[in-house]
This record gives C-alpha cells, sequence and structure tokens, in this order.
C-alpha cells in the first residue's frame, strides 16, 4: 500500500530530508509519496544567492563549517565535491573593532580559545593583565556539578572579562545574534563544555582538536569554512534536482494539521493556505517552532505552549559593491566583530570578495554587514534608506570609506535566528517527548540541536530516518 509523506519547510533541512526519504526509497523499493510544501516563492529558506554583473552575493550564511561532517558528507553524495572552496588562505585574519580601532585577531585563537603564544603575547587587542587572565585558564578547575551557565558565566569563569567582552560576545553576536548573558553553553557550544570535562582546560582541549584536524586533512587544504564557487544556491538547487520523485510545491503554505486516528491505523490532513488538502501518513515539520507550534495546536496545548518558549531574534545581511579604485582600503582579512561596548549599529562586517574567491569581479570588492539581533532588533525594520545609510556610516568612521557604492542588497529575517537560553537542553528533551505522543510526526531544523547548515542537514536526515521507520516498523 502507498504511503505519503508531507514535509513543511523547504529550507536546507526540509530538502535534506526530502533528499535522503528519495534515497532511502530508491533503496528499499517502498511506494512513497513525497511532498515538500514551502510558503515562500523560492526554496533554501535563509539560504539565498543573488547573481548580479559578476558578483555573487549571500542574503543569508555564506558557507558551512568544516569540522561538523554533515554538510560535506551531503556535499559529496551529491558529487558536487569539485565545486567546494574553502576560505582564501592569503587574506586570513579577522579582526575586533575596541575602542574605535580593528585590531587583529590573534593567529591561532579559535574561536574564543587562544592556541599559539607569541600572537596572543603581541596583541594589541588585549591589556597585560587580560592576556594574563586568559593564558592562567590552563589552571582553572573544571566545573563538577553540571549546571548549565550561561556562555557569559563560563567565559568569565574559564577565561575572565576581556576575553568575554572583546572576543566571546561579538563572535556570538555575528555569528548567532545572541546574548551571552541568556545563552546557554551546554546548549549553543556544547564542544566548550566537552573540552573542560575532557581535558580540564579549553587550551589544552583545541590543542588537540587542532592537532588531530591537522592530521586528518592535507597542508595547504584546510579551512574552517567552506561554500561553493558558485554560493550556496548550487547545494541547494542540486539537492532538488537529485530529490527524484519529490513533488515541491512553492508559495503555499500549511495553516493546519489534523490527525485522525480509526483503529490501529493513523493518518493526518494537511490544510493548505490555497484551501488544499494533503493526505499524509508521516509528517515532518522542517520550519521554525513557532510555526511548528500554530500547526500542531490542535492536538494539545502543552508541546505548542514549549515550542513557543523558544525565544527567535530577526536579523538582516546589507551587501555593499564597490570599485577598487574608487574604495581606498586594502581588505587583507576576511572581515571584523563589533563588541556590544561599541554602540555601534553593526554586529559585524564580512570582507567578501576577500574571504571567498568568485565573490566579485576582479575590478570590484564586496562586503557585507550584519545588523539587528538580540541587542538591536529594531534595525531590521527600518526603511531601506535608513539601514543603507547608517551601515554606510559606520563604514566611514571605521574604515574611511566615502565612495558611492555600485549597489546595497539587504535581505531581512523576520524570527528566522533561534535562541538556546538557559535550560534550551531539558525543554528540547521534552518537547521531543510529547511529539512522540503525536504518532508519526518528527521536529527538525535549527531550533533543537545546533543552528548551523551542517546541522540543519544532521537534522532533516535523522527525521528522514524516523519518520520512515514509523510507516514500516
Amino acid at each position: 500500500m502507498k504511503k505519503s509523506i508531507v514535509i513543511i519547510g523547504g529550507g536546507i533541512t526540509g530538502l535534506s530530508a526530502a533528499y535522503r526519504l528519495s534515497k532511502l526509497k530508491a533503496q528499499g523499493g517502498a511506494e512513497i509519496d513525497i511532498t515538500v510544501v514551502e510558503k515562500s516563492g523560492f526554496l533554501g529558506g535563509t539560504i539565498h544567492t543573488e547573481y548580479t554583473n559578476g558578483f555573487v552575493i549571500e542574503g543569508g550564511p555564506d558557507c558551512f563549517f568544516a569540522e561538523k561532517p554533515y554538510a560535506g558528507m551531503l556535499v559529496k553524495e551529491l558529487g558536487i565535491s569539485d565545486r567546494l572552496i574553502g576560505t582564501n588562505n592569503k587574506n586570513q585574519g579577522t579582526y575586533v573593532l575596541w575602542h574605535k580601532k580593528l585590531h587583529k585577531l590573534p593567529e591561532g585563537v579559535v574561536l574564543m580559545i587562544p592556541t599559539k603564544f607569541t600572537p596572543f603575547a603581541t596583541s594589541s587587542l588585549f591589556s597585560f593583565s587580560g592576556k594574563l587572565r586568559m593564558g592562567m585558564e590552563l589552571f582553572v578547575p573544571k566545573r563538577t556539578d553540571g549546571v548549565d551557565e550561561s556562555l557569559a558565566e563560563f567565559t568569565l569563569r574559564r577565561l575572565g572579562r576581556e576575553a568575554l567582552d572583546r572576543i566571546a560576545e561579538p563572535l556570538v553576536a555575528g555569528v548567532h545574534a545572541g546574548d551571552p548573558d541568556t545563552m546557554s553553553v551546554r546548549s549553543s557550544f556544547p564542544r566548550f563544555v566537552d573540552m573542560e570535562q575532557k581535558y580540564g582546560s579549553l587550551i589544552r582541549g583545541m590543542l588537540n582538536a587542532r592537532r588531530v584536524m591537522q592530521q586528518r586533512t592535507p597542508a595547504g587544504t584546510r579551512s574552517m569554512f567552506m561554500t561553493t564557487k558558485a554560493g550556496l544556491k548550487d547545494l541547494i538547487d542540486t539537492l532538488r534536482q537529485q530529490s527524484s520523485g519529490v513533488n515541491f510545491k512553492t508559495g503555499v503554505g500549511a495553516q493546519s494539521i489534523q490527525r485522525i486516528s480509526t483503529g490501529r491505523d493513523e493518518s493526518y490532513t494537511v490544510t493548505l493556505s490555497n484551501s488544499e488538502q494533503l493526505q499524509a501518513d508521516g509528517i515532518i515539520l522542517a520550519v521554525p517552532a513557532y510555526v511548528s507550534a500554530g500547526l500542531v495546536s490542535s492536538m494539545g496545548k502543552d508541546l505548542p505552549d514549549l515550542l513557543l518558549s523558544i525565544p527567535y531574534v530577526s536579523t538582516a545581511t546589507v551587501s555593499l559593491a564597490y570599485k577598487k579604485d574608487a574604495f581606498g582600503h586594502v581588505l587583507k582579512g576576511f572581515g571584523f566583530v563589533v563588541p556590544r561596548k561599541e554602540n555601534r549599529h553593526i554586529m559585524a562586517a564580512t570582507w567578501s570578495s576577500s574571504k571567498f574567491s568568485y565573490r566579485s569581479p576582479d575590478d570590484s570588492v564586496l562586503l557585507r554587514f550584519f545588523v539587528g539581533g538580540a541587542a538591536n532588533q529594531d534595525m531590521v525594520f527600518k526603511s531601506d534608506d535608513e539601514i543603507a545609510g547608517l551601515v554606510r556610516a559606520e563604514l566611514k568612521d571605521i574604515m574611511g570609506v566615502t565612495a558611492e557604492p555600485l549597489f546595497v542588497r539587504i535581505y531581512r529575517w523576520d524570527r528566522a535566528m533561534p535562541q538556546y537560553t538557559i535550560g534550551h537542553g531539558p525543554r528540547v528533551k521534552t518537547i521531543e517527548q510529547l511529539t512522540a505522543g503525536l504518532g508519526n510526526i518528527q521536529l527538525c531544523g535549527s531550533a533543537y540541536h545546533g543552528i548551523g547548515i551542517s546541522d540543519c542537514v544532521n537534522s532533516g536526515n535523522t527525521a528522514a530516518q524516523s519518520v520512515l521507520k514509523g510507516l514500516f516498523d
């Protein structure tokens, strides 16, 4: 008997689930109808690449973290490994804006952990006492009570105030759009907690991780961040093309899910925004937690309430292009992050054409700025002219750039970034227990076990395998 699975959400998580189901279906010879429902007019979610006059502009994420294997494994399986590129080794380096000056983050500092002595000791970013305090991390005893600390508490305890204010907070704001005072270190950065428990020190743990990475990766090919030559839309397009037999419905959203039980048989009716109804034997919810809350609201109150308790923040990216000869600044590095104490309108900047090749014509440069986040969400909803004006004023003040840009592109992401606040782990565990009582419905995506592309790929894969097991076990 033919079964049907409906995947709600056509971002990287939902597409990964659809692709995995199509492969498992082919391998097992099962008769399954697979439908992806996406309310926007395009697939990819926050992955959105624009091409204009030789520029490759990323509206959302611009790469994936190489150390987490799932995205790389997917790329290999899709047969597009030859399209992968890493960051430009000749332009390596990230800066931190501190006291109105750009200070280079010392070589060997990974996230917020120093691993090389000389660059760290000679850095202008930290005071002598700050450097001494960070070095003393080697002797800070590990915590053994299992308490879920905030990132701020964890960083202060292990590395001190300067590490928090000048590295951890701006990096978190730039990557997670979050607030270190409320962010759960156990859920947001479990690797830090694991390092402390296993090695008794973040520095020792990171040194060991670097040794392992160097042994696994040939010299000259190492890059923490990877993308495709044509931008991440290439990954999205390839996923769709290779999801054989999947029906994609774009421009229409899911409005409700009704659970239907008849004896041992269980199914669902998904009502769409165009009044169409889809019958499903299994459902994958690859949408933000607050969207899932509305869709399962007819099946009880506890699960929707818990899903709604996961906070989200809004962000925007602002890309500006310039002719090199009018720009007047050497973009030797990947960009800079901005600590909250600097009181700026921007959280971070990526020098896109320096970070990755093939992002602009040879005679031009491309920069990208991040605004909004936990500390400044109102910025996202200003007019395009206001946002562009404020970003250009920051660019002038920080880098001395006064030239008129060739173009400006602004992408707003309303409530797109989940926040893993204190207690996130137990909250997600309860959500999963309650979801198990709904039959063959799977929740997946960035709201639960990781916000990165690789995490989302893994989440989609896991949901696909689970929903298939629910159909045939």
